[in-house]
């Protein structure tokens, strides 16, 4: 594998990662209540325990997104 076919796979790993986090964070905001609802009859649990678990999954994505993906391309572009 070429660095230049590792740069793209990163380049497309963070388009790709970065627009679900995007669509997720739209989609809460948006239809945050339907989404509640929805988990809240799978899963019983009061609207704020709901809205830390969200926060928290949003940051660990983000977060995710960034060091497995963004990092390793931005390495990739400098040395390349």
């Amino acid at each position: 594998m070429t660095m230049d076919v590792m740069k793209q796979f990163f380049m497309w790993c963070t388009i790709i990662n970065g627009g679900l986090f995007i669509l997720s964070s739209v989609i809460l905001m948006c239809a945050g209540n339907l989404v509640y609802k929805i988990h809240s009859k799978l899963f019983p649990m009061p609207r704020e325990s709901f809205n830390a678990i969200i926060y928290s999954f949003l940051g660990f994505m983000k977060v995710i997104v960034i060091m497995f993906n963004l990092v390793p391309y931005i390495a990739l572009a400098i040395i390349s």
